[in-house]
């Protein structure tokens, strides 16, 4: 199977990136990126020096736990 046609539904896959985040919970990419560069976000999965994802679960706990963002 060719690993760039395969699609996964975002309820399935572990970390999202920004733009699949910002999709999947309708919060824009400018108030994730916000949320992820706090120092207590428990969220983000720093993967090198630069990228970042999104841990689905921890994500939407957080957003749960939340009204306000």
């Amino acid at each position: 199977m060719n690993r760039s046609n395969s699609i996964i539904a975002p309820q399935n896959k572990l970390n999202l990136s920004i733009s699949e985040a910002a999709a999947y919970s309708g919060i824009g990419m400018h108030t994730l990126r916000r949320l992820i560069e706090q120092e207590d976000c428990d969220f983000v999965l720093h993967v090198g020096n630069k990228k970042k994802l999104i841990k689905r679960a921890k994500f939407e706990k957080y957003l749960s736990a939340h009204e306000y963002i």
